[in-house]
């Protein structure tokens, strides 16, 4: 029977709380304050620990803290369970380390595959490390499909429409699968002027790469609409792929034709006419979006302009040439595609 540690002030989330989880199975140890809640991690050393934020003594945060940095509960699955639903509170949650995030109040069947994702994630590395001297080393990943399998057992991070992935400059503290959503990578020219250098729509990896741990951000991420991320920590993110060095090759591959994709879109930008430019992103939004080609795709003519590398009057006055042609139709920031085999044949 697992052992669940959970940390809570409130009496009566506390009891709830424990008899859900003792209905499900679980041994269940509970501790009223931040501070009481070490003293019981690192006497019972519990597969979990479900935590409050807002406490006595001790907050969650410095609970996590704590906990991280004594070895014998470092590396013990940790849930913040808060009332508090700012974002910069989930995300400083996250970067402390925790591995999942639900706020009050939650539902049962959340809090429990919360629970059961996180022991998975466990389990699974764990039978990495036993296996990894193995001829056939069953413990390892087999393909990318199970890479993003994996991934998928990780915390979803949830962001609104134009609100940051990550900023250019700050420490990369996670690599990313997108879940839902599209996610644009941008930077600023000397004057002002927003690039978008990418998009990530469902199933694609987004984040810094590189191995060094100092490494920063070289550019922005932004929600283009509502979107739901898996994230994974960077030193478990190269964990996997120094266990799984076949992984690895196959991110190369990926990273690699996102790259050539980049160097179409420049070559387009630099090259191509405002025409050619202006129906080329229109094509890239509806395939990263993934609507159906009669389906309208609701974009802002900023976002079109600075991915096309054009002023947004040009792309403004060119979308008007393209209505009356019949290709396309506007209805305020929605853009309907009539014919898109017509629009790839533009020159």
């Amino acid at each position: 029977m697992k052992k669940i540690l959970l940390i809570e002030d409130d009496v009566t989330v506390r009891e709830n709380t424990a008899e859900l989880l003792e209905l499900s199975e679980y041994e269940v140890v509970t501790s009223n304050d931040g501070r009481q809640g070490c003293i019981k991690a690192q006497a019972e050393l519990p597969d979990i620990i479900i935590c409050d934020i807002m406490m006595p003594e001790m907050d969650g945060y410095g609970v996590l803290q704590e906990l991280s940095e004594n070895p014998k509960t470092a590396n013990i699955p940790f849930i913040f369970l808060s009332a508090k639903t700012e974002h910069k509170d989930i995300r400083r949650g996250m970067d402390l380390g925790a591995d999942d995030y639900l706020t009050k109040p939650f539902e049962e069947v959340d809090l429990l595959s919360a629970i059961e994702s996180r022991l998975a994630k466990v389990a699974i590395l764990n039978s990495f490390q036993k296996n990894q001297n193995s001829p056939e080393e069953p413990g390892k990943l087999k393909n990318i499909s199970e890479f993003r399998e994996h991934f998928e057992s990780n915390p979803i991070l949830n962001f609104k429409k134009g609100e940051f992935v990550y900023e250019k400059g700050k420490h990369s503290n996670f690599f990313y699968l997108v879940k839902s959503g599209v996610v644009k990578t941008h930077h600023n020219d000397d004057k002002g002027k927003e690039l978008i250098t990418y998009l990530y729509k469902s199933g694609d990896f987004l984040g810094n790469a590189s191995e060094d741990p100092q490494a920063s951000n070289s550019d922005y991420a932004t929600a283009m609409e509502n979107t739901e991320l898996y994230a994974i920590s960077r030193e478990h993110f190269y964990e996997i792929l120094l266990q799984n060095p076949h992984i690895s090759i196959k991110l190369v591959e990926i990273l690699n034709n996102n790259l050539v994709g980049l160097k179409k879109q420049l070559v387009n930008m630099a090259y191509g006419s405002v025409r050619k430019k202006t129906a080329n992103t229109i094509l890239l939004f509806a395939e990263k979006i993934e609507k159906h080609p009669l389906q309208s795709i609701r974009i802002s003519r900023s976002d079109l302009a600075s991915v096309a590398g054009m002023a947004a009057e040009s792309l403004i006055r060119t979308l008007s040439e393209f209505k009356k042609e019949g290709l396309i139709e506007i209805e305020g920031r929605n853009i309907k595609l009539l014919n898109s085999q017509a629009l790839r044949t533009i020159d």
